[in-house]
Protein backbone atom coordinates (compact mmCIF):
# COMPACT_ATOMS: atom_id res chain seq x y z
CA UNK A 1 0.00 0.00 0.00
CA UNK A 2 2.92 2.33 0.77
CA UNK A 3 4.44 1.91 -2.72
CA UNK A 4 1.03 2.29 -4.33
CA UNK A 5 0.38 5.52 -2.48
CA UNK A 6 3.85 6.90 -3.33
CA UNK A 7 3.26 6.21 -7.04
CA UNK A 8 -0.16 7.88 -6.86
CA UNK A 9 1.30 10.84 -4.98
CA UNK A 10 4.09 11.27 -7.54
CA UNK A 11 1.59 11.15 -10.41
CA UNK A 12 -0.52 13.83 -8.69
CA UNK A 13 2.54 15.96 -7.93
CA UNK A 14 3.93 15.72 -11.48
CA UNK A 15 0.57 16.87 -12.85
CA UNK A 16 0.37 19.65 -10.29
CA UNK A 17 -1.68 22.03 -12.40
CA UNK A 18 -4.26 19.37 -13.26
CA UNK A 19 -4.41 18.22 -9.64
CA UNK A 20 -5.00 21.74 -8.33
CA UNK A 21 -7.68 22.40 -10.92
CA UNK A 22 -9.63 19.23 -10.16
CA UNK A 23 -9.35 19.81 -6.38
CA UNK A 24 -10.72 23.33 -6.87
CA UNK A 25 -13.53 21.90 -9.00
CA UNK A 26 -14.42 19.35 -6.31
CA UNK A 27 -14.21 22.07 -3.65
CA UNK A 28 -16.64 24.31 -5.53
CA UNK A 29 -19.09 21.42 -5.90
CA UNK A 30 -18.83 20.44 -2.22
CA UNK A 31 -19.28 24.06 -1.13
CA UNK A 32 -22.44 24.38 -3.23
CA UNK A 33 -23.82 21.11 -1.85
CA UNK A 34 -23.15 22.06 1.79
CA UNK A 35 -24.53 25.59 1.40
CA UNK A 36 -27.66 24.63 -0.57
CA UNK A 37 -28.46 21.69 1.71
CA UNK A 38 -28.02 23.74 4.89
CA UNK A 39 -30.03 26.63 3.46
CA UNK A 40 -32.97 24.47 2.32
CA UNK A 41 -33.00 22.46 5.57
CA UNK A 42 -32.88 25.66 7.62
CA UNK A 43 -35.68 27.24 5.58
CA UNK A 44 -37.87 24.15 5.91
CA UNK A 45 -37.21 23.89 9.63
CA UNK A 46 -38.12 27.53 10.09
CA UNK A 47 -41.36 27.18 8.08
CA UNK A 48 -42.39 24.04 9.97
CA UNK A 49 -41.55 25.62 13.33
CA UNK A 50 -43.56 28.75 12.55
CA UNK A 51 -46.51 26.72 11.26
CA UNK A 52 -46.58 24.08 14.00
CA UNK A 53 -45.79 26.63 16.69
CA UNK A 54 -49.43 27.72 16.60
CA UNK A 55 -51.23 24.45 15.94
CA UNK A 56 -51.32 20.87 17.19
CA UNK A 57 -49.73 18.05 15.19
CA UNK A 58 -53.02 16.10 15.37
CA UNK A 59 -56.55 17.28 16.26
CA UNK A 60 -59.07 14.66 17.40
CA UNK A 61 -62.75 15.67 17.38
CA UNK A 62 -66.24 14.24 16.98
CA UNK A 63 -67.12 12.89 13.52
CA UNK A 64 -69.00 15.26 11.22
CA UNK A 65 -72.78 14.99 11.28
CA UNK A 66 -74.02 13.21 8.16
CA UNK A 67 -77.28 13.98 6.27
CA UNK A 68 -80.27 11.98 7.52
CA UNK A 69 -81.16 10.05 4.39
CA UNK A 70 -82.97 6.72 4.45
CA UNK A 71 -81.04 3.90 2.76
CA UNK A 72 -82.13 2.62 -0.64
CA UNK A 73 -82.43 -1.04 -1.61
CA UNK A 74 -79.38 -2.66 -3.13
CA UNK A 75 -79.17 -2.17 -6.90
CA UNK A 76 -81.28 1.02 -6.85
CA UNK A 77 -79.86 4.19 -8.40
CA UNK A 78 -80.19 7.00 -5.82
CA UNK A 79 -80.92 10.37 -7.50
CA UNK A 80 -81.79 12.29 -4.32
CA UNK A 81 -79.85 15.42 -3.42
CA UNK A 82 -79.14 15.64 0.32
CA UNK A 83 -78.12 18.93 1.93
CA UNK A 84 -75.13 18.82 4.24
CA UNK A 85 -76.02 19.11 7.92
CA UNK A 86 -74.75 22.11 9.87
CA UNK A 87 -71.95 21.16 12.24
CA UNK A 88 -72.93 22.38 15.71
CA UNK A 89 -70.61 22.40 18.68
CA UNK A 90 -70.46 18.92 20.19
CA UNK A 91 -68.39 17.34 22.89
CA UNK A 92 -66.16 14.32 22.28
CA UNK A 93 -67.94 11.35 23.82
CA UNK A 94 -66.17 9.95 26.90
CA UNK A 95 -63.29 12.36 26.32
CA UNK A 96 -61.45 11.56 29.62
CA UNK A 97 -61.21 7.90 28.54
CA UNK A 98 -60.16 8.83 25.00
CA UNK A 99 -57.58 11.26 26.37
CA UNK A 100 -56.08 8.55 28.56
CA UNK A 101 -55.83 6.15 25.59
CA UNK A 102 -54.23 8.77 23.33
CA UNK A 103 -51.62 9.71 25.92
CA UNK A 104 -50.33 6.13 25.95
CA UNK A 105 -50.38 5.70 22.16
CA UNK A 106 -47.01 5.00 20.54
CA UNK A 107 -45.49 8.12 18.99
CA UNK A 108 -47.64 10.58 20.97
CA UNK A 109 -45.66 12.87 23.28
CA UNK A 110 -48.42 15.08 24.73
CA UNK A 111 -52.20 15.43 24.66
CA UNK A 112 -54.45 18.21 25.87
CA UNK A 113 -58.25 18.65 25.91
CA UNK A 114 -59.62 21.97 24.68
CA UNK A 115 -62.99 23.50 23.98
CA UNK A 116 -63.20 26.05 21.22
CA UNK A 117 -66.02 27.99 19.65
CA UNK A 118 -67.12 31.42 18.42
CA UNK A 119 -67.88 34.33 20.73
CA UNK A 120 -67.96 38.12 20.84
CA UNK A 121 -65.55 40.33 22.75
CA UNK A 122 -67.11 43.65 23.80
CA UNK A 123 -65.60 46.76 25.30
CA UNK A 124 -67.87 49.75 25.33
CA UNK A 125 -69.42 50.10 21.89
CA UNK A 126 -66.64 48.11 20.21
CA UNK A 127 -67.42 44.45 19.44
CA UNK A 128 -65.14 41.89 17.81
CA UNK A 129 -65.79 38.30 16.76
CA UNK A 130 -63.29 36.04 18.50
CA UNK A 131 -62.48 32.36 18.87
CA UNK A 132 -62.64 31.26 22.50
CA UNK A 133 -60.17 28.51 23.41
CA UNK A 134 -60.66 26.90 26.80
CA UNK A 135 -57.53 25.11 27.99
CA UNK A 136 -55.91 23.28 30.88
CA UNK A 137 -52.74 25.45 31.02
CA UNK A 138 -50.28 22.84 32.32
CA UNK A 139 -51.30 20.38 29.59
CA UNK A 140 -51.80 22.84 26.73
CA UNK A 141 -48.31 24.38 26.88
CA UNK A 142 -46.86 20.93 26.21
CA UNK A 143 -48.76 20.90 22.89
CA UNK A 144 -48.52 24.59 21.92
CA UNK A 145 -46.07 26.66 24.00
CA UNK A 146 -48.21 29.80 24.27
CA UNK A 147 -46.43 30.72 27.49
CA UNK A 148 -43.35 31.59 25.40
CA UNK A 149 -45.37 34.02 23.26
CA UNK A 150 -46.52 36.28 26.10
CA UNK A 151 -45.42 39.87 25.35
CA UNK A 152 -47.20 41.61 28.23
CA UNK A 153 -48.41 40.40 31.62
CA UNK A 154 -48.19 36.74 32.60
CA UNK A 155 -49.38 33.36 31.36
CA UNK A 156 -52.39 32.76 33.61
CA UNK A 157 -55.93 31.62 32.85
CA UNK A 158 -58.55 30.82 35.45
CA UNK A 159 -62.08 31.56 36.56
CA UNK A 160 -61.76 35.24 35.64
CA UNK A 161 -58.38 35.61 33.88
CA UNK A 162 -57.91 35.41 30.13
CA UNK A 163 -55.19 35.92 27.53
CA UNK A 164 -55.77 37.89 24.33
CA UNK A 165 -53.75 38.50 21.17
CA UNK A 166 -51.88 41.76 20.68
CA UNK A 167 -53.92 42.66 17.59
CA UNK A 168 -57.19 42.24 19.48
CA UNK A 169 -55.76 44.30 22.34
CA UNK A 170 -54.91 47.10 19.90
CA UNK A 171 -58.36 46.96 18.25
CA UNK A 172 -60.17 47.24 21.60
CA UNK A 173 -57.65 49.50 23.33
CA UNK A 174 -56.94 46.95 26.06
CA UNK A 175 -53.97 46.58 28.41
CA UNK A 176 -53.03 44.05 31.06
CA UNK A 177 -55.38 44.46 34.04
CA UNK A 178 -58.30 45.85 31.98
CA UNK A 179 -61.67 44.11 31.91
CA UNK A 180 -63.34 42.60 28.84
CA UNK A 181 -66.85 41.22 28.40
CA UNK A 182 -67.05 37.99 26.40
CA UNK A 183 -70.40 36.71 25.13
CA UNK A 184 -70.78 33.16 23.88
CA UNK A 185 -72.98 31.94 21.05
CA UNK A 186 -75.36 30.42 23.62
CA UNK A 187 -76.12 33.87 25.03
CA UNK A 188 -74.14 33.64 28.26
CA UNK A 189 -71.58 36.31 29.00
CA UNK A 190 -68.92 37.05 31.60
CA UNK A 191 -66.49 39.84 32.39
CA UNK A 192 -62.83 38.76 32.51
CA UNK A 193 -59.58 40.39 33.60
CA UNK A 194 -56.80 40.58 31.01
CA UNK A 195 -53.94 38.64 32.61
CA UNK A 196 -51.63 38.62 29.60
CA UNK A 197 -51.24 39.56 25.94
CA UNK A 198 -49.59 37.17 23.48
CA UNK A 199 -48.19 37.41 19.98
CA UNK A 200 -48.20 34.19 17.93
CA UNK A 201 -46.71 35.95 14.92
CA UNK A 202 -49.80 35.31 12.76
CA UNK A 203 -51.96 38.42 12.30
CA UNK A 204 -55.29 36.59 12.00
CA UNK A 205 -54.68 34.48 15.12
CA UNK A 206 -53.47 37.44 17.15
CA UNK A 207 -56.67 39.22 16.18
CA UNK A 208 -59.11 36.41 17.02
CA UNK A 209 -57.69 34.01 19.60
CA UNK A 210 -58.74 34.37 23.21
CA UNK A 211 -57.51 31.85 25.79
CA UNK A 212 -59.35 31.15 29.04
CA UNK A 213 -59.75 28.32 31.55
CA UNK A 214 -61.56 25.13 30.53
CA UNK A 215 -64.55 25.55 32.87
CA UNK A 216 -65.37 29.20 32.02
CA UNK A 217 -65.16 28.31 28.32
CA UNK A 218 -67.49 25.32 28.82
CA UNK A 219 -70.02 27.57 30.54
CA UNK A 220 -69.66 30.28 27.91
CA UNK A 221 -70.06 27.92 24.94
CA UNK A 222 -72.91 25.92 26.50
CA UNK A 223 -71.06 22.60 26.82
CA UNK A 224 -70.68 22.03 30.57
CA UNK A 225 -68.16 19.25 31.21
CA UNK A 226 -67.42 18.79 27.50
CA UNK A 227 -64.48 19.36 25.18
CA UNK A 228 -64.65 19.79 21.41
CA UNK A 229 -61.11 18.68 20.60
CA UNK A 230 -58.12 16.79 21.91
CA UNK A 231 -54.86 18.25 20.62
CA UNK A 232 -51.78 16.06 20.29
CA UNK A 233 -48.09 16.40 19.58
CA UNK A 234 -46.07 13.51 18.20
CA UNK A 235 -42.40 12.60 18.37
CA UNK A 236 -41.82 12.67 14.60
CA UNK A 237 -43.97 15.28 12.87
CA UNK A 238 -43.82 13.39 9.57
CA UNK A 239 -45.41 10.35 11.26
CA UNK A 240 -48.47 12.47 12.15
CA UNK A 241 -50.52 11.25 9.17
CA UNK A 242 -50.12 7.54 10.00
CA UNK A 243 -50.75 8.14 13.72
CA UNK A 244 -53.90 10.15 12.90
CA UNK A 245 -55.16 7.29 10.72
CA UNK A 246 -54.49 4.81 13.55
CA UNK A 247 -56.38 7.01 16.03
CA UNK A 248 -59.32 7.24 13.67
CA UNK A 249 -59.48 3.44 13.31
CA UNK A 250 -59.02 2.93 17.05
CA UNK A 251 -61.57 5.44 18.37
CA UNK A 252 -63.94 6.06 15.45
CA UNK A 253 -63.38 9.81 15.93
CA UNK A 254 -62.36 12.38 13.35
CA UNK A 255 -58.57 12.69 13.45
CA UNK A 256 -56.69 15.19 11.27
CA UNK A 257 -52.95 15.71 11.14
CA UNK A 258 -51.16 18.95 10.30
CA UNK A 259 -50.16 17.30 7.02
CA UNK A 260 -53.83 17.10 6.00
CA UNK A 261 -54.74 20.63 7.02
CA UNK A 262 -51.56 22.08 5.47
CA UNK A 263 -51.49 20.18 2.19
CA UNK A 264 -50.08 23.11 0.20
CA UNK A 265 -47.32 23.63 2.75
CA UNK A 266 -46.41 19.94 2.57
CA UNK A 267 -46.30 20.06 -1.23
CA UNK A 268 -44.06 23.13 -1.05
CA UNK A 269 -41.70 21.34 1.36
CA UNK A 270 -41.57 18.27 -0.87
CA UNK A 271 -40.90 20.45 -3.93
CA UNK A 272 -38.06 22.19 -2.09
CA UNK A 273 -36.56 18.84 -1.04
CA UNK A 274 -36.83 17.54 -4.63
CA UNK A 275 -35.20 20.68 -6.04
CA UNK A 276 -32.42 20.50 -3.48
CA UNK A 277 -31.86 16.80 -4.22
CA UNK A 278 -31.67 17.44 -7.98
CA UNK A 279 -29.19 20.29 -7.50
CA UNK A 280 -26.97 18.11 -5.31
CA UNK A 281 -27.20 15.19 -7.74
CA UNK A 282 -26.19 17.19 -10.80
CA UNK A 283 -23.41 19.03 -8.96
CA UNK A 284 -22.03 15.68 -7.73
CA UNK A 285 -22.37 14.27 -11.25
CA UNK A 286 -20.44 17.18 -12.76
CA UNK A 287 -17.71 16.77 -10.14
CA UNK A 288 -17.47 13.04 -10.87
CA UNK A 289 -17.19 13.69 -14.62
CA UNK A 290 -14.49 16.26 -13.92
CA UNK A 291 -12.43 13.77 -11.91
CA UNK A 292 -12.95 11.05 -14.51
CA UNK A 293 -11.88 13.29 -17.40
CA UNK A 294 -8.72 14.48 -15.63
CA UNK A 295 -7.71 10.93 -14.69
CA UNK A 296 -8.46 9.70 -18.21
CA UNK A 297 -6.08 12.32 -19.58
CA UNK A 298 -3.55 11.32 -16.90
CA UNK A 299 -3.68 7.69 -18.06
CA UNK A 300 -2.94 8.76 -21.63
CA UNK A 301 -0.10 11.05 -20.53
CA UNK A 302 1.49 8.35 -18.35
CA UNK A 303 1.14 5.41 -20.68
CA UNK A 304 4.92 4.93 -20.92
CA UNK A 305 5.33 5.15 -17.14
CA UNK A 306 2.58 2.62 -16.65
CA UNK A 307 4.24 0.30 -19.17
CA UNK A 308 7.56 0.60 -17.33
CA UNK A 309 5.89 -0.13 -13.99
CA UNK A 310 4.18 -3.17 -15.48
CA UNK A 311 7.52 -4.37 -16.99
CA UNK A 312 9.16 -3.96 -13.54
CA UNK A 313 6.60 -6.29 -11.99
CA UNK A 314 3.76 -4.03 -10.96
CA UNK A 315 0.55 -6.06 -11.06
CA UNK A 316 -2.65 -4.96 -12.76
CA UNK A 317 -4.22 -4.69 -9.29
CA UNK A 318 -1.51 -2.24 -8.17
CA UNK A 319 -1.95 -0.07 -11.26
CA UNK A 320 -5.70 -0.13 -10.66
CA UNK A 321 -5.18 0.86 -7.01
CA UNK A 322 -2.89 3.77 -8.00
CA UNK A 323 -5.58 5.51 -10.02
CA UNK A 324 -8.34 4.70 -7.55
CA UNK A 325 -6.19 6.29 -4.84
CA UNK A 326 -5.72 9.35 -7.02
CA UNK A 327 -9.51 9.68 -7.39
CA UNK A 328 -10.06 9.24 -3.66
CA UNK A 329 -7.31 11.74 -2.81
CA UNK A 330 -8.60 14.56 -5.01
CA UNK A 331 -12.18 13.83 -3.86
CA UNK A 332 -11.19 13.94 -0.20
CA UNK A 333 -8.99 17.03 -0.45
CA UNK A 334 -11.53 18.93 -2.55
CA UNK A 335 -14.46 18.01 -0.33
CA UNK A 336 -12.63 19.07 2.86
CA UNK A 337 -11.80 22.46 1.36
CA UNK A 338 -15.29 22.76 -0.14
CA UNK A 339 -17.05 21.85 3.12
CA UNK A 340 -15.02 24.49 4.94
CA UNK A 341 -15.99 27.02 2.26
CA UNK A 342 -19.67 25.97 2.52
CA UNK A 343 -19.63 26.45 6.29
CA UNK A 344 -18.06 29.86 5.74
CA UNK A 345 -20.79 30.82 3.25
CA UNK A 346 -23.46 29.83 5.77
CA UNK A 347 -21.70 31.92 8.44
CA UNK A 348 -21.72 34.93 6.12
CA UNK A 349 -25.41 34.34 5.37
CA UNK A 350 -26.28 34.15 9.08
CA UNK A 351 -24.32 37.26 10.02
CA UNK A 352 -24.61 39.51 6.98
CA UNK A 353 -27.64 38.10 5.15
CA UNK A 354 -31.31 39.09 5.45
CA UNK A 355 -31.44 37.45 8.96
CA UNK A 356 -34.95 36.18 8.27
CA UNK A 357 -34.05 32.83 9.83
CA UNK A 358 -31.01 31.07 11.24
CA UNK A 359 -29.30 28.39 9.14
CA UNK A 360 -27.59 25.65 11.19
CA UNK A 361 -24.89 23.41 9.69
CA UNK A 362 -25.04 19.94 11.25
CA UNK A 363 -21.63 18.27 11.58
CA UNK A 364 -23.18 15.17 9.99
CA UNK A 365 -23.75 17.20 6.79
CA UNK A 366 -20.03 18.01 6.54
CA UNK A 367 -19.06 14.38 7.17
CA UNK A 368 -21.62 13.20 4.62
CA UNK A 369 -20.30 15.66 2.04
CA UNK A 370 -16.70 14.49 2.51
CA UNK A 371 -17.63 10.80 2.39
CA UNK A 372 -19.81 11.20 -0.71
CA UNK A 373 -17.20 13.27 -2.58
CA UNK A 374 -14.47 10.75 -1.75
CA UNK A 375 -16.70 7.89 -2.88
CA UNK A 376 -17.59 9.81 -6.07
CA UNK A 377 -13.85 10.29 -6.70
CA UNK A 378 -13.24 6.54 -6.42
CA UNK A 379 -16.19 5.73 -8.69
CA UNK A 380 -15.13 8.35 -11.23
CA UNK A 381 -11.60 6.96 -11.24
CA UNK A 382 -12.76 3.39 -11.84
CA UNK A 383 -12.97 3.58 -15.65
CA UNK A 384 -9.57 5.28 -16.22
CA UNK A 385 -8.04 2.94 -13.63
CA UNK A 386 -9.32 -0.16 -15.41
CA UNK A 387 -8.03 1.19 -18.72
CA UNK A 388 -4.60 1.73 -17.19
CA UNK A 389 -4.60 -1.74 -15.60
CA UNK A 390 -5.39 -3.38 -18.97
CA UNK A 391 -2.46 -1.74 -20.80
CA UNK A 392 0.01 -4.18 -22.34
CA UNK A 393 3.52 -3.27 -21.03
CA UNK A 394 5.24 -3.74 -24.43
CA UNK A 395 2.70 -1.61 -26.26
CA UNK A 396 2.71 0.97 -23.48
CA UNK A 397 6.50 1.36 -23.50
CA UNK A 398 6.47 1.94 -27.29
CA UNK A 399 3.75 4.56 -26.87
CA UNK A 400 4.89 8.06 -27.83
Amino acid sequence: MGLTWRIAYNFLRDGRAQTILIIVGVAVGAAVIVFITALVDGLQGNIVQRTLGTQAHIVVSSPDLQPLVSPVPSGTVDLRAADARPQRLRSVNNWPGVLDVLRHLAGVTAASPIITGPAFAQRGAAVRAVAVIGIVPQQYVRVIPVDKDIVQGRFEVGASQILIGNRLAQDLGLRVGDKLRVQGASGGSQVFDIAGIFSLGVRDLDQRYLYMGLKPAQALLGLPGGVTEIDLTVHDIFDAESIAARISRLTGLKSESWMTTNGQLLNALRSQSLSSGLIRFFVALSVAFGIASVLAVSVVQRTREIGILRAMGATRRRILAVFLLEGAAVGFAGSVLGSAAGVGMVWVFNNYGPTLFYVPVPFALVVESVVLATFAGVVAAALPAMRAARLDPVVAIRYV
